[in-house]
């Protein structure tokens, strides 16, 4: 089994396992030379692969459905939505942040028009990258359906257990990824995972994702991940998907948070992947 596992983020039911190490190995590889380490060997390096668990069993249609600002469900999906807008968007934050789409709930067309102003301003900035209104639904409605769907959520989890060995010390894990493995570690304690690496992750965003991890916080601070004795966690200056940068204040002071730079792709995993910083951690768990 290999000693360093990834785990992708949102928004890839279309590809497979051996799409994603095409990508996902190279960038790690040269994240960690980039560090000034010696990479380990490329079979060293798995993918746990859960995307396709969205799709219909038997579908792998690449079309999304006609989705719109009506299709946004209140609630967990607007909740997101709007911490999004705000992290976009500081001023308008400040400004309307403890009101957000709440005070929109009690008329569908009011709340309409809000996602409607909240998916124009966000589709077509520097985070998102000019993407569509269906691919940022599509982010909204595969976040709500991990943490409220409890088979797939199951399912997503097992899927990481089952790339862990013996041989496996370190998971490397982007996006709502971290937040399918962190829950895993949780889950089982057995693994020998020793440093758990998080990029571009929300874990530590409260009530939409931290507030329904399981286990459940308790007093504000959550689970320590298993068997992990060293966490590090890396967040690009602009990814408002990671929310909030630093999860030490909820995970634990012996989170090690730091920042980098991914240019114009904040949150692109394989960005994430080859950073120095994300080669350096790998490398510390595999001396």
């Amino acid at each position: 089994m290999a000693r360093v596992v990834v785990v992708h983020g949102i928004g890839q039911e279309f590809l497979g396992p051996e799409q994603m190490r095409g990508t996902a190995v190279p960038a790690l590889l040269d994240g960690v030379h980039l560090a000034g380490h010696a990479a380990p060997a490329a079979e060293d390096v798995d993918c746990a692969f859960y995307g396709d668990l969205y799709l219909e069993p038997g579908s792998r249609s690449d079309d999304l459905p006609p989705w719109d600002e009506f299709d946004v469900e209140d609630g967990l999906e607007t909740e997101l939505l709007d911490a999004w807008w705000a992290a976009a968007d500081p001023e308008r934050g400040a400004e309307e942040g403890t009101r957000g789409f709440a005070g929109f709930t009690a008329s569908r067309a009011l709340l309409s028009e809000r996602v409607r102003a909240a998916l124009d301003a966000l589709a077509g900035t520097r985070y998102f990258g000019k993407v569509s209104d269906r691919l940022l639904i599509l982010a909204l409605k595969q976040v709500r359906r991990y943490l409220t769907e409890p088979d797939l959520r199951a399912a997503a989890q097992e899927r990481v257990a089952s790339r862990i060995g013996p041989d496996t010390r370190v998971v490397v894990a982007h996006s709502l990824g971290s937040v399918v493995a962190y829950e895993t570690l949780c889950a089982r304690p057995d693994l020998p995972v020793t440093d758990l690496v998080t990029i571009g992750s929300p874990l530590g965003l409260r009530r939409i994702v931290f507030d329904r991890l399981a286990p459940l916080p308790v007093d504000g601070r959550a689970c320590w991940p298993g068997a992990v004795t060293r966490w590090t966690n890396l967040a690009d200056h602009g990814d408002i998907v990671a929310l909030p940068a630093r999860l030490a204040p909820r995970f634990g002071d012996t989170v090690t948070d730091d920042r980098i730079d991914n240019g114009t792709r904040m949150h692109d995993l394989a960005r994430y992947l080859s950073a120095p910083k994300t080669g350096a951690a790998v490398a510390r768990g595999l001396r």
